[in-house]
């Protein structure tokens, strides 16, 4: 039994069978299908499939080893599922696709640095699905009361000290006692972070270098190492990607990188009455 039938059998009624006109002329707009239809099997024996489910509704693509799913609720214990098996995940977040794994696994950690063609010398972010979580991994006692909730969640990276009870294996990001903290406006993500009981690695879904993704289709040269790709359409912010801003100092923020959201970040930090660090000469 191959892998087409593998998944018909556990997917009812998805396509017509391959010797339909349908399908001979070649990849149609997809009708609905009678309920004779449903026990039809999926023999197309094309490196992608694309599967229409009856059942959801919701359309899926089969790519080699790779299954590209809606980022919706539906397919969110899938996701929270390969996190907790240490497998790379690709996902939506209010800025960019980034790529996801559990960040106190090393052999997962590793594997983004594989993926991407990083050096393993720049750091990766982590995401956490609420602001209160934040505590578990850096330092925030510093900071002015309602600070990180006006922050957050949104589009900033905050670069915090890592705290003494930081639950962060000291594997990730070795030599570095700061971590770029996300709290993403992106339900889906959050929802994976909350199920997976730890706090998930972070990074753009690109090769190292190149541009970011805002759509699955950016990185789909990429699709065959992740073991889910979470679709979440266009993403609208354009592909400059997070604000990040270093809140290490007492009163003090620094802008590393402008981002989507500079003049809005800085807005609230200047509200909350941070000043802004000199450089140093």
């Amino acid at each position: 039994m191959n892998f087409s039938t593998r998944l018909a059998d556990k997917l009812p009624g998805i396509l017509p069978a391959p010797s339909s006109p349908l399908l001979r002329k070649g990849f149609p707009e997809l009708r609905s299908f009678s309920i004779a239809n449903h026990s039809r099997r999926l023999r197309w024996g094309l490196q992608k499939k694309m599967v229409w489910s009856l059942q959801r509704a919701e359309l899926c693509v089969v790519s080699n080893s790779c299954i590209v799913h809606p980022a919706n609720e539906a397919y969110a214990q899938e996701a929270i599922e390969a996190i907790k098996s240490e497998k790379v995940i690709a996902v939506p977040t209010d800025t960019l696709y980034g790529f996801a794994c559990d960040a106190c696994s090393l052999e997962a950690v590793n594997r983004i640095y594989e993926i991407k063609g990083r050096k393993l010398t720049s750091p990766l972010a982590i995401c956490v699905g609420d602001v209160l979580d934040i505590k578990r991994v850096a330092t925030t006692n510093h900071l002015p009361h309602g600070l990180l909730d006006s922050l957050l969640p949104g589009p900033v990276t905050l670069v915090l000290q890592r705290g003494e009870s930081s639950i962060l294996e000291r594997s990730l990001n070795p030599g570095i006692d700061t971590i770029g903290v996300r709290v993403p406006d992106c339900e889906f993500i959050r929802e994976v972070s909350r199920g997976s009981g730890s706090v998930l690695a972070l990074t753009s879904a690109n090769l190292s270098g190149d541009r970011s993704s805002v759509c699955v289709n950016d990185f789909e040269n990429l699709w065959q190492h992740c073991a889910y790709v979470y679709d979440g359409g266009l993403l609208p912010s354009g592909r400059a990607g997070s604000t990040i801003v270093d809140l290490t100092k007492v009163g003090k923020y620094k802008i590393i990188r402008p981002g989507s959201a500079k003049q809005a970040t800085v807005a609230i930090l200047e509200k909350y009455l941070l000043e802004e660090e000199e450089e140093d000469c």
